[in-house]
């Protein structure tokens, strides 16, 4: 897990984006690559304790499956939202990097409004790589 994969005012973007989409409902921000993992944001009330190269593991899958959901009949794939005890986990995916965004409970149009904020930041740093 690499500390400085993106630069301080991508992370600053992040964190404008999601709290403006999902207020104080944010629990936690990452990043992630194929390679690399970096936490952008965690809540203070919360425990540093998440396997975050687990769930990248299991979010990179994201980059490949994304294309069974190419020419479907719903349009174009916008975001994976997973439903949990205490809360929910969104991602969004670009090209080659992607984030996922765990919060507190909260309405549909919420996940809707984040997804929409997160694709221009991938965009980006994607043109930038």
């Amino acid at each position: 897990m690499d500390d400085d994969v993106l630069s301080t005012s991508t992370r600053e973007e992040i964190l404008s984006a999601c709290r403006t989409s999902v207020g104080d409902e944010l629990r936690s921000i990452t990043y992630f690559t194929e390679d690399d993992v970096q936490q952008v944001y965690l809540r203070s009330d919360l425990d540093r304790t998440a396997d975050l190269m687990g769930f990248a593991e299991h979010e990179r899958l994201g980059f490949h499956s994304q294309g069974a959901y190419r020419n479907s009949q719903l349009g174009r794939y916008v975001a994976t939202v997973r439903m949990f005890e205490r809360g929910y986990l969104t991602r969004v995916i670009g090209e080659d990097n992607g984030v996922w965004v765990t919060t507190d409970s909260m309405s549909m149009e919420r996940f809707e409004e984040l997804a929409s904020a997160l694709e221009p930041i991938l965009e980006e740093i994607d043109v930038q790589r």
